[in-house]
């Protein structure tokens, strides 16, 4: 399974959990930790931990592993490592402070319908 699959697992996922503004930033060309980054937000600690067991089990049950979860049930922000994609779950407030689509503004945004 190549990483833009997982890419699509991990987008699928947090659609049905009701994720808010999820969005694909391909980085494959501009770093080496990963190939996308996903990125979504959610409204509260419940739907954010919701966000994270779906996108986990999903990604499981396709025989892909986190090699790194950091965050935990009262962490606003959590990052799922699998290797070539890296999720990050956000509270509505974090996400516009890290503001990562700034910072990765190099890479090319793809809609998650179109993965």
């Amino acid at each position: 399974m190549n990483s833009r699959e997982i890419a699509k697992i991990a987008c699928e996922a947090l659609a049905d959990k009701k994720a808010s503004d999820i969005k694909v930033i391909d980085i494959k060309d501009i770093s080496v930790i990963a190939d996308y980054f996903v990125l979504a937000d959610g409204d509260n600690q419940n739907q954010l931990q919701a966000m994270q067991s779906a996108v986990d089990e999903a990604l499981y049950k396709a025989g892909i592993h986190a090699k790194q979860v950091e965050g935990n049930n009262s962490s606003t922000w959590i990052l799922m490592d699998y290797g070539d994609i890296i999720v990050h779950i956000f509270s509505k407030e974090d996400r516009l402070f890290y503001d990562l689509e700034r910072i990765w503004r190099d890479g090319t945004v793809i809609d998650p319908s179109e993965l």
